[in-house]
Formats: C-alpha cells, structure tokens, sequence
C-alpha cells in the first residue's frame, strides 16, 4: 500500500479567516521565493466576457482587500473600469501553495496613489510617464528617447500622471491549496457569509 499523507496541513485545517491565513503564507513565501513574493496573475475581461490575464505586484493586503497600482489607460486599467469583476492568483512554488481571490473592483482615492507614487524609484515614476502601455510603439529607441524626454522635463520631484492610478479587490471568494503526495491535495474554499465571518468548504484536488 503507498504511504500516502494524512497528516493535516498546518494552518490550513484550523483556519477560519482567510485574510489572515493569507498573510501567514505570503510571510512564509516572503522567507523562500527567490522573486517577487507579491507577485500574482491578475485576470480581468472586457463587458462581453473576452478574458485577459497577466502577472502584477500586490502592493496592500488590508480590510478593503488587495491593492496594486497601474496605468488606467492600459488594457487592464480599462477593463477593470468596464468590468469591475476580476480575479487574483498567486503561486508560490517554494512552498507548495497557491491562492485563488475572486471578487469585486474600486479605484483608489488619489491620495493613496499620490503617497505610493511617492515612494517610487525615480526612474519608475519616469517610466510612467514614458510608456503608454499597452499601445503599439515603434521601436526600443523611441521608448528610451520619450524616457529622456520626460527626465529633462522633470530634473527634480516627478509628478504622478494623471492616469496612474490603483485599484483594490474585495474579496468575494478565496481559495487555498496546498500540494500534498500523489495529487491528493488540500484545497479550501472561504466566502463571506455576510456576518463578518466566513463559511469554509473542503473541496475534492
């Protein structure tokens, strides 16, 4: 007979909060992943149901749920303002886990986008300005010209440009796995039940 695990994931069978489950697995991928901790792939689609997905940096985990920053006027910015249903997931090889967030889309208060701005290297808040995401661009050069452009229109503070700007997701469901041998994994399901507490689901791997 093979060995198989019976023995509980820690944490995961215990949890009952999943917002504070999923700030101990991102201080235990803070500890092992090589790259990017925060990172995590970020699923929008257009109001007819076209999906797009792509990885971006988890900036605040809090009470309204989780926040990063971006170009409005890039496809997702402008997908996430047509559509405000996305979903989060995150991956952290490491140690095995992954996350699935799903729920709800706001825009950030520009003053939160104004004070993260703020804390931004130089060159990123320049590159803001630089790159029209998601626009066609003819060539590296004219990337880096339209960079030194806006370096020499800002020698000192660089403003935040209009269009950047952050959104946060509030959680409507969050999932959690764990690998376990022979694909038998654990994997849970969390959802609001509307008192401020959350009804917790086992589901089959």
């Amino acid at each position: 007979m093979l060995d198989i695990q019976t023995d509980p994931t820690p944490g995961l069978e215990q949890a009952t909060n999943p917002l504070t489950l999923f700030d101990e697995w991102l201080a235990d991928a803070s500890a092992s992943e090589l790259n990017d901790p925060n990172a995590m792939s970020l699923a929008t689609a257009t109001p007819d149901g076209m999906p797009s997905v792509r990885i971006v940096l988890l900036k605040k985990r809090d009470d309204r749920g989780f926040s990063f920053f971006t170009n409005g006027q890039s496809r997702k910015g402008g997908e996430l303002r047509s559509n405000q249903r996305a979903a989060l997931c995150f991956h952290w090889k490491s140690r095995q886990r992954q996350v699935r967030v799903e729920g709800t889309i706001t825009e950030v208060d520009a003053a939160e986008v104004d004070a993260y701005f703020l804390r931004r290297h130089r060159m990123s808040q320049i590159g803001a300005w630089a790159s029209q995401q998601s626009r066609p661009l003819t060539s590296r050069e004219e990337l880096m010209a339209l960079t030194t452009e806006y370096e020499k229109k800002f020698p000192d503070d660089v403003p935040r440009p209009p269009y950047w700007t952050g959104f946060v997701l509030k959680p409507e469901r969050l999932e959690f796995w764990q690998e376990r041998d022979f694909r038998l994994h654990d994997r849970f399901t969390f959802t609001p039940n509307g008192e401020g507490t959350w009804n917790k689901q086992r589901l089959f791997p």
